[in-house]
């Protein structure tokens, strides 16, 4: 398969396990999440407490994330990332035989901490196994799987609505057992010692060093961790601009985006509300024709321009919002306007989702880094959960134009960022064997 798939090829076949198990989550948290309101509203909760089930998981992988970094660091990637989709397969399966509303969130609070240690974990993995010259492409194959499988679930979540309320559930836990089999079976210990040794000494110029025990690979590297890990890193522009990017991507796409448009649809342009899902998917499709450029791009051009492509691309998509609500006098010109802005979001989208993460893969050079990516996931999980709230209290006092205005604005401190920061790209030593 790998040779057939671009982003994959030529890749460590450690990414191609890595962007299976993102499908595997991916698909069976698009199945679940629109099930969760319903079937906390069966319970006889207003709509505040059945929405505050989804902020539960949100709010628990965010505080969590800390503790992720941590134990990653010291008992290696492999461990915490099955650790991870296992708590989530069973609170997700005992989530689908809650018998009250408080089962229920606690359950999805609990899966919060499985999702922050998964992700932490295989985002610092990935970064460890790839060099520098495929952190890029490797990062945009993570992001790929995660796209494929999010837009094949709600389709199949549809479906198993039809069967039961509780059913979404039991698939999500099936489809995360999948990617937690995937990891047992398929990342092997030893080869994943190996990888990293030639890593290291690649960033280096040096020669492999020898990973000791496959087991304890994770414990050996004498850098310093937590704190002390995280300060370096800030000493860092590259890193400071990835962060600054990181959590506009999480305030505007996953924040005002996700919460608006739909509401921005039925209101702003007096539409059915299946139009936001037909947005939705158009900037999926044009993201996933950018992600295999972007990861390229990244790659060859370096971190840098590709971010600054990533942070214009937002930026107007953002003000093409804007406009759009100036225009629906036009029902015509404002859908045009409208799918414009989405089709642009999603390129900004396919290049922050490559370039940020082959920074943070820079900084950490092969080495762990279980600190440096908790903060990057963070930062981005703090965007996510504040853009909902900001967005709404914009549209609340002033309208549609001034919370979308809000979100271009913010990415232009990001650009600001992006524009200030050292490329950290760095070429491979010409005696290093690829």
């Amino acid at each position: 398969m790998r040779r057939w798939v671009p982003l994959l090829r030529d890749l460590p076949v450690e990414v191609s396990i890595l962007a299976s198990i993102a499908f595997f989550v991916a698909l069976g948290f698009g199945i679940v999440i629109p099930s969760i309101p319903i079937f906390a509203n069966s319970f006889g909760v207003t709509a505040l407490a059945a929405s505050a089930v989804i902020s539960a998981f949100a709010l628990m992988r965010f505080v969590s994330s800390p503790l992720a970094g941590s134990w990653t660091n010291r008992f290696g990637e492999r461990r915490v990332l099955a650790t991870g989709l296992g708590i989530v397969a069973v609170s997700s399966f005992l989530a689908g035989l809650a018998q009250t509303y408080v089962q229920l969130i606690v359950l999805r609070g609990i899966g919060g901490i499985g999702s922050a240690l998964f992700t932490v974990s295989a985002m610092a993995l990935l970064l460890r196994v790839v060099d520098a010259d495929q952190r890029g492409r490797a990062s945009a194959a993570w992001q790929g799987g995660f796209l494929i499988g999010g837009v094949a679930g709600p389709a199949i979540g549809g479906i198993l609505l039809v069967v039961s309320i509780r059913a979404p559930f039991f698939f999500y836990a099936g489809t995360l057992a999948i990617a937690t089999a995937i990891a047992l079976v398929f990342l092997s210990p030893a080869r994943l010692a190996a990888r990293e040794a030639a890593v290291v000494a690649a960033e280096s110029g040096g020669e492999p060093t020898p990973p000791g025990d496959p087991t304890e690979h994770a414990a050996a590297d004498p850098r310093p961790g937590g704190w002390a890990e995280l300060r370096h890193a800030l000493g860092n522009g590259g890193y400071r601009a990835a962060l600054a990017v990181n959590f506009v991507t999480g305030l505007t796409v996953f924040g005002l985006r996700a919460a608006l448009i739909p509401l921005f649809v039925v209101q702003g342009l007096e539409q059915g509300p299946s139009l936001s899902g037909w947005a939705f998917l158009v900037a999926a499709v044009v993201q996933a024709i950018f992600l295999v450029p972007a990861g390229r791009m990244t790659d060859l051009r370096g971190r840098r321009p590709a971010m600054l492509i990533g942070s214009i691309a937002t930026i107007g998509g953002m003000l093409l919002l804007v406009v759009d609500d100036l225009a629906t006098g036009s029902l015509s010109i404002a859908l045009v306007i409208f799918f414009a802005s989405m089709a642009v979001m999603a390129v900004g989208t396919a290049f922050l989702g490559s370039a940020p993460s082959a920074v943070v893969g820079d900084i950490m050079g092969g080495r762990q880094g279980g600190s440096v990516v908790a903060t990057f996931q963070m930062v981005s999980d703090f965007g996510a959960v504040i853009g909902p709230l900001l967005g709404g209290l914009l549209l609340d006092l002033f309208g549609f134009e001034w919370a979308f205005a809000f979100g271009a604005a913010i990415s232009v401190l990001a650009l600001i960022f992006v524009i200030a920061m050292p490329e950290t790209l760095r070429s491979r030593p010409a005696d290093t064997p690829a």
